[in-house]
């Protein structure tokens, strides 16, 4: 399913638990960055993904999502259009319930793949506005 109405969206923040920080950055002056802080501080469990990085906020940095051992709610990714059918390819194969491209990351080919292989799929939208606008609280 495509995530497009405030409902589905905040059913979606809601109920996760785990997010995949593809994209992960220590530059404070990049998205990935205060929007993985802001995750953290949320209450959500995150997982950095670069393989430029070790570390991200003190935790260890995975060189990608099939180095992840817990089950994935959320692959939140941070990553040029060119790159994301790959990454859908890999959340695919971990089994992760959802994909998000944040703001201006639109692909068309892997949204299809996410969606054929029953993730769902949330596009052009940011986590953090969504999560402030829509007054979101997470499930214990």
């Amino acid at each position: 399913m495509i995530c497009a109405n405030t409902e589905e969206i905040t059913k979606l923040l809601a109920n996760s638990k785990t997010i995949a920080l593809v994209g992960a950055s220590e530059n404070p002056s990049r998205a990935s960055n205060s929007i993985g802080k802001f995750l953290i501080n949320f209450g959500y469990k995150v997982f950095a993904v670069n393989p430029n990085l070790e570390e991200f906020q003190g935790e260890k940095c995975y060189n990608s999502l099939d180095e992840i051992q817990e089950k994935i709610d959320i692959v939140d990714v941070f990553r040029d259009p060119n790159f994301v059918l790959e990454i859908s390819e890999a959340a695919t194969r971990i089994k992760a319930k959802s994909i998000w491209f944040q703001d201006g990351v639109i692909n068309s080919e892997a949204a299809e793949l996410a969606l054929s292989s029953g993730l769902t799929v949330v596009q052009n939208r940011c986590i953090y506005r969504d999560i402030l606008n829509f007054g979101i609280t997470l499930k214990k």
